[in-house]
């Protein structure tokens, strides 16, 4: 691996001196840099393409498998294919995250297509991060994620968009048996002229499954987003969609989530609020000694979890 790749890796997906503990797979340019598998997950590449699979044994309990991708340089268009298989009665996590740097004057993109396979009452938490360095071409992650959860099933996803990204579209689609949980926590911040897309579409068939959408956003200068989402409850079920974005300079957003009530018993719930940071907030900091602008940063942080 090279320096850059290694600075993208501390900022995606923890990595240190030692390297990872447990399975993992290092993508670089679009080549494996590094790959391990443990007793109980066997990392495979998939033949005759570009990506891997992932077994997760049953009955696997607190492990991680590290997946992260990066590109060191510009012109690079990679594009990949992983498929998660967790058996039952698994629990385990999953550390994905992408970065872009580019100093050139080509773009570089990265589009990972995940698959989430998870069998009867499998557990899952999956962290994603995205950034991108450099002062070259644009720098472009366009994921797509689509989730099959068999009955009891539960993934928890937490995705954060750090910076950098110029464009970048998120695709997420998944099936609910009964009884599944689908939990997924985002957290955007765009500027300059970047654009930012979340699209979720889930469907409950299964009777007692749940899905709960939170997104958090910051659009600064030029930049704008674009949030959809859409639950369709076809069995007796709970749904939930939050969007909540802070708007900063000349920065906008669109947010229209949907919904779709299959089944007399389905429950669903939207929710969407976009405004500035409040005047109040940034005079109660600037009391304290902060100037306006390290006010305002230090709200939009605590808004975004960071």
């Amino acid at each position: 691996m090279d320096k850059i790749t290694e600075s993208l890796l501390k900022l995606v997906s923890d990595w240190t001196e030692d390297g990872y503990k447990g399975a993992f797979n290092i993508r670089e340019n679009g080549g494996c840099a590094g790959r391990m598998s443990t007793d109980n997950i066997k990392i495979e590449p998939k033949e005759g393409g570009s990506g891997i699979d992932i077994y997760i044994a049953p009955g696997t309990k607190d492990e991680k498998v590290y997946i992260p991708a990066c590109i060191s340089k510009s012109g690079v268009d990679d594009l990949v294919y992983n498929d998660f298989h967790v058996g039952e009665d698994a629990d385990v996590t999953i550390v994905a995250g992408c970065g872009v740097h580019t100093d050139g004057e080509e773009e570089s993109s990265h589009n990972g297509i995940h698959r989430f396979f998870l069998e009867k009452n499998a557990k899952v938490r999956y962290e994603e991060k995205h950034v991108g360095t450099g002062e070259g071409g644009q720098r472009k992650i366009d994921p797509v994620t689509d989730v099959d959860l068999k009955e009891g099933a539960v993934l928890e996803m937490d995705t954060i968009q750090i910076g950098g990204v110029d464009h970048s579209v998120r695709t997420t689609r998944g099936k609910l048996g009964k009884d599944a949980k689908l939990y997924i926590r985002e957290s955007i911040m765009t500027d300059g002229n970047e654009y930012a897309k979340t699209d979720f579409d889930v469907v409950m068939e299964g009777e007692d499954s749940g899905v709960d959408l939170i997104s958090r956003s910051v659009a600064k200068d030029d930049s704008y987003q674009e949030y959809h989402s859409k639950i369709n409850g076809n069995a007796r079920c709970v749904g939930h969609s939050e969007c909540d974005a802070i708007l900063v300079g000349n920065g906008k957003v669109n947010a229209a989530p949907e919904l779709f009530a299959g089944d007399l018993d389905a429950s669903l719930i939207h929710e969407a609020a976009i405004g500035k940071v409040a005047g109040e907030q940034i005079l109660k900091l600037r009391t304290l000694g902060l100037t306006e602008e390290e006010a305002e940063q230090k709200i939009i942080n605590g808004f975004l979890g960071a």
